[in-house]
Parts: C-alpha cells; structure tokens; sequence
C-alpha cells in the first residue's frame, strides 16, 4: 500500500514537473505522509526496483532486412512482445490488446506494432516520402527512446502511422530544441499496412543504433523506453501507454520501462 502511494505521489510529481505545473494539484487528491524524507525515500525505492512487466525484450538477429509490417514475416516468427491495453492512468482504454515485439541486429533497432482499431483516423493526402510534422494529430504508433540513464529527459521520438508516414524528433524536456526537436534526422525507415477485414494495422520502425547511442549495442544493453498509441480524433480520442505516465501526456520520462538487448 505505501509503495503505491508512493508510486503515485513520485509520479503525479514528475507529471507536473515536466508539463510545467509546480503546484502539483493532483497531490490535492491524498493526504500528504507525515514524513517527506521517509516518503521520498521510499518512493525512490519503489521506483528502483523494477518489476518484469516494465521490461521489452529484444532478441537479437543475425541479418538486417526490409521492415514488412507483416508479423508472419520469418523475422518475427517466435519472437514474443509485449501488451499494451490501457490509458495514461492505467484504466482500459478499450482499443483492444497491442502488441509490440522487438528485435536488433548489430546496425538496428527494429519495432513491430499490432494495432486493433476501431475506426481510422488518417491524415488526408498522405506522404510517406518525407516526413509528416504533428503527424501525432492523426492515428499514430510512437517509441520515445534513451540511452542517457542519468537525464533521462533527453531521448528520441520515433512515429509511424498507419499509412505509413512517419517522423523522429530530437527530445530535451529541460532545454527544447528548436521546432520541438522536427529537424533532427536519425535515418530510421518505416513500414505500414492495414487490414481493414480484420480491423488491425500493422506498423514497422528500423532505427539505426547511430541515431540512438555512441557506444556499439551488444547482448545486455539497455535502453529507456516509452511505448504508445493514438486513435481517433478530439474529443473522443484514445491514448494507449504500455506503462502508465500518470498525467495525460507521454512526455512524462520517469514512467518509461526498460529494453533490453537479449
């Protein structure tokens, strides 16, 4: 019970401190611990001690290939994922079970999202030979991805939508970039299908390690990651994180769970 009011407090704080809200109202919704420092310590050690479910395993390749978007391709044959079924706050979000399976080779970072959908909501005139700005106003699939575990605000955003547009951007919390990070190029290649029998649209990304991290990847390297989805248009849009952020915005780094090189 303490430690997931302590989860909650930590995360609420974190929320409100990246979206700019110092007064964290939400801590308004729980009385307070009577002892800051014990509730501080103990939130940072419900926090360090990561469970399972907030790990993606990625299972290494021997060979690179041309992203399909198809999960019966020979590449993701075998290869488990994870699920993502619920909103910011950790309640159903009613899209049906995302799943999303990873694998690497020794010059890539490759995603497969499996999304269920209700209806479509694609951007008109679609162009996928360069990429889409606010492509995150339409149904889209994203991974916010760091390599830096000491300021863990700096990471990279990579989309792809179900037409397959696509876009990254270079991501500071503390120090924005300019245009919110749209000018940064990280080489990645995107590819999407959609099954409109069966009401699931399928998503690829390749991103090349370059783009992620200095250091050559290898079995046991470990990265920090956000994992989500959009569907639908305002005011009935739905938000799909596979762990809860805790506020309603992705942008909320201390939430993200951990890939894993295998």
């Amino acid at each position: 019970m303490e430690r997931a009011l302590c989860e909650t407090y930590l995360m609420q704080i974190r929320a409100a401190q990246y979206a700019g809200d110092m007064e964290f109202p939400g801590l308004l919704l729980h009385p307070a611990p009577a002892g800051l420092a014990l509730f501080f310590l103990i939130a940072a050690a419900a926090l360090q001690s990561q469970s399972s479910d907030a790990v993606i395993v990625s299972t290494r390749a021997a060979e690179d290939w041309v992203p399909s978007a198809d999960p019966e391709a020979s590449q993701w044959k075998g290869i488990a994922g994870i699920t993502a079924e619920n909103d910011f706050y950790g309640k159903p979000a009613h899209l049906g079970t995302t799943v999303i399976r990873s694998r690497w080779t020794d010059g890539n970072l490759y995603l497969l999202y499996v999304c269920p959908f209700r209806e479509l909501y694609l951007k008109p005139d679609p162009d996928t030979g360069r990429e889409t700005n606010k492509l995150w106003d339409w149904d889209v699939a994203e991974a916010f991805i760091g390599s830096d575990f000491e300021h863990i605000t700096r990471y990279k955003e990579f989309q792809v939508s179900p037409q397959g547009e696509y876009v990254d951007l270079d991501i500071d919390r503390e120090n924005p970039r300019p245009r919110g990070g749209v000018d940064w190029q990280s080489g990645f290649t995107v590819k999407a299908r959609i099954d409109r029998v069966r009401k699931i649209w399928y998503g690829e990304m390749r991103i090349p390690f370059s783009s992620l991290a200095a250091a050559a990847p290898k079995p046991g390297t470990e990265f920090r990651i956000g994992l989500f989805r959009i569907e639908g248009a305002e005011p009935d849009r739905t938000y799909v994180a596979w762990r809860p952020t805790g506020a309603k915005n992705f942008h909320v780094p201390a939430a993200f769970g951990r890939l894993l090189l295998k």
